[in-house]
């Protein structure tokens, strides 16, 4: 007789007061005798990418019970980057992974079920909700929500968020007036969806699939398509597979799966919060992740996608070219990924991706010419940041990728953002430094797609670099670098950078540098303390004690 987690609260004369609020539930006999299967909807009517997702349950739900099983589903969070964007309330995002984590595993848990299916789409709770089933390690599988189709402007232009966030920073620099703001407001985000570029939601949506987490399609299928349902359905029916098979989490994302997961991330350019969200994930499957390997695979893996910020290519274009699936065939061509390795479909990649076509040269360049021989993301390291920190390469512009300028520096978001929209602070040729923005110091590592829009919207992208201790989102291109590890808060150098220094970057070469001498940095730092955290109270007074530095992941210890 095959036995079950759920055993544990329906089995046997003790377990009956259990069974009489499974009763309560209005579940019959019949049901409570299947596996229980959570069904983890990150349903919310706040969430553009989440407002859908209702539907998405509803048809998960409906392949278990064909399958035979008895789905109960229990909500996670999830916070919009881009309704949060701006104010206090982006302080609250990438923290709010951890609460999505430790909620579902007490969820799960408490509760024994017998699998999961995790029904994220956006932006921290796609990592938080892989976090906790690498945690509990129950058999698992996600479908998420899918993205949000491109825009059209009124000319027919396609358009996407980041050109909404660029076009205020062309209105301050008075490139395009009130109604073409308008216009961008109008028509940037059409549908539900996680937004349509290969931003952060996008990213670790297909980097599940990658790393052997879902189905295919699950991050590339647009959210208003009935494949989406239909891809929902099938998930439903799989996680049934993988309870009698007890097929989990930690037997697919493995150290070997993690290094496909990013080389797949070099391949599409995906956004530098994956190397947040990667190691975080892995630490939780007991794998260990050096931010510095993510150069060993960049060297080695060309870059064959430029979607949006980089280019004028949107999810939509992905998936019609073969999606995930089809950059992981181009990749398996020169053998930069394992194939043997086994995924939530139950069979090795190799089996998964036999049959797949790229079916658009045009949006997946072939291996054999890519846009970069090397990856989309790189780590540079230097005295201006000893443990890291982190570009965006495949979005910067060629001229920007070696660069020195004097720093123009700044101890928030806030006060950069005044700078740069006055149109009288930053000059070609400069380095903003925005600091007391990372784990600790902000705390909660804000995204910081207001300066960096603002910076490309008016046109300085060519000549202006951005460094910080915060983040970014996916959507910021340029010279955006963000993660300096150790941050401002934890006594980083960049801490003590004064207005005027000079700052070298050299992107292809790894190195980041802040000129000036040992001796001087050691006689400022004699005469400095950093600056104490803004938010002293609540859940980020919490956190910002708990919170290591953003080289690890920014993981809670």
């Amino acid at each position: 007789m095959t036995t079950y987690r759920s055993d544990n609260i329906k089995l046997g004369v003790e377990r009956t007061p259990n069974v009489s609020l499974l009763y309560a539930l209005g579940l019959t006999k019949e049901e409570i005798s299947r596996p229980i299967i959570g069904v983890v909807s990150s349903f919310s009517e706040i969430v553009p990418g989440h407002m859908h997702l209702d539907k998405i349950a509803e048809a998960v739900k409906a392949g278990i019970r064909a399958a035979g099983g008895t789905p109960i589903m229990f909500p996670a969070i999830a916070v919009c980057d881009g309704i949060a964007m701006g104010h206090v309330g982006m302080k609250y995002s990438l923290v709010s992974r951890d609460l999505v984590a430790d909620s579902t595993e007490a969820m799960t848990i408490a509760h024994q079920f017998d699998g999961l299916v995790m029904i994220p789409n956006c932006d921290k709770n796609v990592p938080g909700l892989l976090m906790a089933a690498a945690r509990v390690n129950i058999p698992t599988i996600f479908c998420a929500g899918g993205p949000m189709l491109a825009g059209h402007l009124k000319d027919g232009r396609r358009t996407c968020l980041s050109h909404m966030f660029e076009a205020v920073g062309a209105y301050h620099a008075g490139k395009i007036d009130e109604s073409g703001v308008n216009d961008y407001t109008e028509n940037a985000c059409p549908s539900c969806g996680s937004c349509s570029g290969m931003y952060t939601a996008n990213s670790m949506n297909c980097l599940t699939e990658a790393i052997g987490m879902s189905l295919r399609g699950n991050g590339t299928i647009p959210a208003p398509y009935s494949a989406r349902i239909r891809l929902a359905k099938l998930t439903g029916m799989k996680i049934m597979e993988l309870v009698e098979k007890n097929i989990c989490p930690r037997d697919i994302m493995t150290a070997k799966a993690f290094d496909n997961a990013e080389a797949v991330d070099m391949a599409l350019g995906c956004s530098t919060n994956t190397m947040l969200h990667l190691p975080a994930i892995a630490h939780e499957a007991g794998v260990n992740i050096n931010l510095s390997h993510a150069n060993e695979i960049s060297e080695r893996t060309p870059n064959l996608c430029h979607l949006a910020p980089a280019g004028d290519t949107f999810m939509e274009d992905l998936d019609r070219a073969g999606g995930v699936y089809a950059v992981m065939k181009e990749l398996a061509k020169k053998n930069l990924i394992d194939t043997s390795l086994l995924t939530a479909t139950g069979k090795t990649i190799a089996e998964n991706i036999s049959d797949v076509e790229n079916l658009d040269t045009n949006i997946i360049r072939p291996i054999e010419n890519p846009y970069s021989q090397n990856g989309g993301i790189a780590v540079l390291k230097g005295n201006l940041a000893p443990d890291g920190c982190v570009v965006k390469r495949s979005a910067v512009a060629p001229e920007m990728m070696k660069h020195e300028g004097p720093a123009k520096v700044f101890d928030s978001e806030d006060d950069a953002i005044k700078a740069i929209y006055s149109g009288q602070v930053i000059k070609p040729g400069d380095v903003v430094v925005i600091r007391y923005e990372g784990p600790k110091g902000g705390p909660g590592m804000r995204e910081m797609l207001n300066p960096t829009s603002a910076i490309c919207g008016m046109g300085l992208d060519k000549s202006v670099a951005l460094i910080t201790d915060g983040r970014f989102s996916g959507a910021t291109r340029g010279a955006s670098i963000g993660h300096v590890s150790p941050e401002a808060a934890s006594g980083g150098n960049i801490g003590l950078v004064h207005d005027g220094d000079i700052i070298s970057i050299d992107i292809n070469n790894y190195s980041i540098n802040l000129k000036v001498s040992d001796e001087e940095l050691a006689k400022r730092r004699e005469n400095w303390t950093p600056n104490e955290p803004r938010i002293k109270t609540g859940y980020l007074a919490r956190y910002a004690k708990l919170v290591t530095s953003a080289d690890k992941g920014a993981i809670l210890e």
